[in-house]
């Protein structure tokens, strides 16, 4: 494995380890799940975008560069001794399984080396839940993910619900902006998901079932 430094004084403008670039061995994909189009930033359902952007903003990653054959936008940048492949598909939500198919097609990567970042109803707003595999939810990316690619994808589940979510329609729910309070946390959400993604790349290859919590 390539060797990694925290960084002691870590600033927002800053990656949060220090990366040497060693043999590559490895390949991971990673894909945000969010609608493409203004209409749609900030909103609940885009929140797996917001945490790509994050990541890739934070560990040097190059620009997005849209595939249109792909059907994504993709960023790629080695860490330590892994290939790391950013996808966001640009499909909308119900579709985004045709792009995690041609990336994964196109890179020859099996569910094993995937994961999916995204929003989660079923889990409320301040934990973040990992898993591998599993149902949908009702989530309509996942369902698409599953159709095309299989169920075996490792998961970062970003937990949306609150006191309102269960008194709303769902598709308004996910599909509204963060309440003003919740937007207060959203700094601390992105930056935990970034931890979980780098220890996952340099870390052990599965990701672990557990719960995180990242409100103060």
């Amino acid at each position: 494995m390539g060797l990694f430094v925290r960084n002691q004084n870590n600033k927002s403008e800053q990656p949060l380890y220090r990366l040497s670039n060693a043999g590559q061995t490895k390949t991971l994909l990673l894909v945000g799940l969010g609608n493409p189009g203004k209409d749609y930033d900030g909103t609940r359902h885009n929140i797996g975008f917001d945490c790509l952007d994050h990541f890739a903003e934070h560990n040097e990653f190059p620009a997005w560069t849209t595939k249109k054959d792909l059907k994504c936008l993709l960023a790629m940048h080695t860490l330590g001794d892994c290939r790391v492949i950013l996808c966001k598909p640009t499909t909308f939500m119900n579709n985004s399984g045709e792009a995690v198919q041609a990336v994964q097609n196109f890179y020859k990567l099996a569910d094993s080396a995937t994961i999916i970042v995204h929003d989660e109803l079923d889990i409320p707003f301040g934990q973040i839940r990992l898993r591998t595999g599993g149902g949908s939810a009702g989530h309509n990316g996942i369902k698409s993910i599953s159709a095309l690619t299989g169920d075996n994808t490792g998961r970062i589940r970003i937990g949306i619900a609150n006191d309102f979510s269960g008194q709303a329609d769902s598709a308004d729910f996910v599909l509204g902006k963060f309440t003003s309070d919740e937007q207060k946390h959203l700094p601390a959400l992105r930056q935990e998901v970034n931890s979980i993604i780098v220890e996952h790349v340099y870390g052990d290859s599965h990701l672990p079932i557990e719960t995180r919590s990242f409100l103060i």
